[in-house]
């Protein structure tokens, strides 16, 4: 069952990086732009391969088709120049949220740094199972309440109601919120025509360019995960690993995730417990060579994976070349 959340959290990142890259919601951890920092902070973007740790250096075949969390970010932030361009032509002023403000902790689905379980000692030796503090913070980015006739003009439908309470709506599954309803926008807005699909719309044909394929390498990724962790090299490697975390008081982990689901913080630190836990963790990893038995089977499935996928990953990585060019002409002027 673990092994089935970790690799359908693989498949998740996907959504999660371009939510993470665009988002302007809020969190417990949310603080306000601030002028004393920049908004965007590419120090705390991820790398594009690990430059510390036991995955120091490291990456995985199908890693060559994923999107990089900067090329995610231009790719919305070229979104974000349009779409505003197109509300100045209805006479509209608006700052919709900038891309790039809170970066998740990996570059791609991958999630290579933490694929195995952790893998950075000199983190671990601070935060435990946690994240370092730049990378658990959000920042809001207050985004005004646009009146009706904005939103029209920006989505291409009317500004949704509030949604039926929860009971009021039955389906197969029971009782659900309603989701708000909407109806198309106006013909035209200011005397101009409304586009289809709002300015939203307008600007993905403007930018003329196919919507980059996230799924299809997650997927492969998370298959790859499954499979490699059926082999006999890696079965091996977490039975030793396990033997070691026993031999350091830490018996009855099945593998890297039961330790990572264990030492998870309860509070906003670890305990020293959890870094304990950690640190042999990660000790018993580099004892072992976990890391390198275990990216070493994965790899060997991927390259098969590739293989058979050729031509729908050549297409992926073709469409990557054409959207970064697209993104960058835009953000470029």
């Amino acid at each position: 069952m673990r092994t089935k959340m970790m690799a359908t959290g693989v498949l998740a990142l996907s959504s999660a990086l371009a939510l993470s890259a665009c988002s302007a919601g809020t969190s417990d951890a949310s603080k306000p732009v601030g002028e004393d920092r920049p908004l965007v902070e590419k120090k705390n973007w991820p790398k594009p391969v690990p430059e510390t740790g036991l995955a120091k250096g490291l990456s995985l075949p199908l890693e060559e088709y994923a999107t990089p969390y900067a090329e995610r970010v231009d790719w919305d932030e070229a979104n974000r120049i349009l779409q505003q361009q197109c509300m100045k032509g209805y006479g509209f002023t608006v700052d919709l949220p900038r891309p790039g403000v809170n970066p998740p902790p990996n570059n791609n689905e991958a999630n290579i740094e933490r694929r195995y379980g952790i893998t950075d000692r000199a983190e671990a030796a601070k935060y435990g199972y946690d994240l370092p503090p730049e990378l658990r913070g959000h920042t809001e980015q207050p985004l005004a309440d646009l009146p009706g006739v904005q939103v029209e003009a920006l989505t291409g439908h009317t500004k949704p109601g509030n949604p039926k309470p929860v009971g009021e709506v039955k389906g197969d599954g029971g009782y659900f919120a309603a989701p708000p309803k909407t109806k198309p926008a106006r013909a035209e807005i200011n005397g101009k025509k409304t586009h289809k699909g709002g300015c939203i719309g307008w600007a993905k044909t403007k930018l003329d360019a196919p919507e980059p394929d996230h799924f299809t390498v997650a997927n492969l990724l998370g298959e790859s995960l499954l499979k490699s962790q059926e082999t006999t090299a890696v079965k091996n490697v977490i039975a030793d690993w396990s033997s070691c975390m026993k031999s350091k008081g830490h018996a009855g982990l099945a593998d890297p995730y039961a330790a990572m689901e264990q030492g998870a913080p309860a509070g906003d630190t670890a305990s020293k417990e959890n870094i304990a836990l950690a640190v042999d963790d990660i000790d018993c990893k580099e004892k072992t060579g976990l890391v390198k038995v275990w990216s070493d089977a994965e790899a060997k499935i991927q390259r098969q994976q590739i293989k058979d996928n050729q031509t729908k990953l050549h297409e992926i990585k073709q469409d990557r070349t054409k959207d970064a060019k697209a993104a960058k002409a835009v953000i470029t002027g």
